[in-house]
């Protein structure tokens, strides 16, 4: 899920000449945006067998297909936020939507697996164009009261969506529309991509930008060498061994990294602001958040791939499996809206709490039945687990924006979108490798050493979160 990425604009005061009715109409398209992103970044967790078996593209298909996607979007999402700022928000708003529409539909026609990758990149990078401008439409268009109104929407509304991707995937699948299997998965967006493209030219402000802008170049070069060195180490390691290559891009990776941190200390216009790293809760909550997008991305793929392939359920049953936890996500969420003023980073300790208690009751399942188990048992430690998971996402990131100064909330909510995303794609590529890797042991096996890693992960996570500061700010952009 995409978090929504701030300016550091202050909203228009109330009694502005934009009218409530074209406020709401400019939210409806800006949630139409999101969804958008939300259900092409997860309905892959439910298709991705059927594709890989249609396409012959094996194991490294499945890893790629939802990796490369959020590879893309993360490693882009805060250069689009500053190309909005250059060249004007609604200029990229409307080449964003256009060029993910434009990528849908050579997704959805793909002949190989190759293509369809390329496709998912290419998909991800408009789609980094498309998400930061519209919140920052908004931040500079509506007034206080309905910017409030409107972040109210986010959580409940892209909660669904979570859920509407993977069960889309599912019935489109099984229903097998004029014979072309996975394809409408991704041909939809032909449909929604159009509505959204008219929307878009009739209801979004002109705006010039600022030209004065600077985007770091290099430091978007050095974040790109990162994340593709350790994605393609980790997915092609776990396909096809071990060798020098994938070490050696895991190695390249991290070198990367590094010089990245030392770019964002010394750039005179960094992606990061400098003083945001100094920043202990903030880069605390960084960590936390990295880890816990990156597990439980983790393990919603895994679980669609043991429900499909060790419980030989189709994937409409499976999608539908799966509903308890994104029912879990959402009430999770609403509940935390109302809490986190009050309780603050004692949130995030119940949140991961709970995520712990449900993955260990499901591995307490699968290491007694292994692909025995029934469906209608994984629902109960299903939807707790999502609990957990949606008593992280309502307050991980609000509450690492607690002690950052107002200049600082552009560039802070940017870098926590960009380590959602990322955190995504390396989670889905990190514990299906571990599935993966372990399946010679059966898929019971498999489910059983992924859940553990999920959960060690978990664990290992927890002082950080008592470094992150004690509360959400006062307003922040949620």
């Amino acid at each position: 899920m995409t978090t929504a990425t701030t300016t550091s604009t202050a909203p228009r005061p109330a009694g502005t000449s934009t009218s409530a009715r074209l406020m709401w109409a400019i939210l409806g398209l800006v949630l139409l945006a999101d969804a958008l992103d939300m259900i092409d970044s997860t309905v892959t967790n439910i298709a991705a067998p059927t594709i890989s078996a249609e396409l012959h593209g094996g194991q490294g298909l499945i890893k790629w297909l939802g990796s490369s996607y959020m590879l893309a979007m993360g490693v882009l999402l805060v250069i689009g936020g500053r190309l909005g700022d250059k060249f004007g928000q609604r200029r990229m708003f409307l080449i964003g939507m256009g060029g993910f529409t434009v990528a849908s539909a050579v997704a959805g026609l793909s002949p190989d697996p190759g293509l369809l990758i390329a496709a998912r990149v290419v998909q991800g990078a408009f789609g980094a164009l498309m998400i930061p401008q519209g919140m920052a439409i908004m931040t500079k268009t509506f007034s206080r009261d309905m910017l409030g109104k409107a972040f109210a929407f986010f959580g409940p509304l892209l909660g669904l969506a979570s859920v509407g991707g993977p069960i889309l995937a599912g019935f489109i699948i099984d229903a097998d529309l004029f014979g072309l299997s996975w394809r409408p998965i991704f041909l939809i967006n032909l449909v929604l991509g159009a509505v959204g493209l008219v929307l878009a030219v009739r209801l979004l402000p002109h705006d010039d930008g600022d030209r004065t802008v600077v985007v770091d170049g290099i430091g978007s070069g050095l974040l790109a060498v990162t994340m593709f060195g350790l994605l393609f180490g980790l997915v092609e390691g776990s396909t096809n061994g071990w060798t020098a290559t994938p070490v050696l891009s895991l190695v390249v990776g991290v070198a990367a990294f590094a010089a990245f941190a030392r770019r964002q200390s010394t750039a005179a216009d960094p992606l990061l602001k400098a003083s945001l790293l100094r920043n202990r809760g903030f880069s605390s909550g960084l960590v936390v958040g990295l880890v816990v997008f990156a597990t439980t991305s983790g393990l919603i793929y895994v679980l669609s791939l043991f429900i499909q392939e060790g419980l030989h359920a189709s994937p409409r049953t499976a999608s539908l499996a799966l509903l308890p936890m994104t029912l879990g996500i959402i009430v999770a969420a609403g509940a935390c809206m109302a809490l986190i003023k009050k309780l603050g980073r004692t949130l995030i300790f119940v949140g991961i709490a709970i995520l712990l208690a449900g993955g260990g009751w499901l591995l307490a399942l699968v290491a007694h039945s292994g692909t025995g188990v029934g469906l209608w048992t994984l629902a109960a430690p299903i939807f707790v687990t999502g609990l957990g998971m949606g008593a992280c996402y309502g307050t991980i990131f609000d509450i690492a924006l607690g002690d950052i100064s107002p200049d600082e909330a552009g560039s802070a909510s940017g870098s926590l979108s960009a380590i959602q995303q990322l955190a995504a794609g390396i989670g889905s590529a990190a514990v299906t490798s571990v599935f993966f890797q372990t399946a010679g042991g059966g898929l019971g096996h498999a489910m059983k050493i992924s859940l553990a890693v999920v959960l060690g992960l978990s664990l290992l996570c927890l002082p950080a979160v008592a470094l992150m500061p004690k509360r959400a700010p006062e307003e922040t952009g949620h």
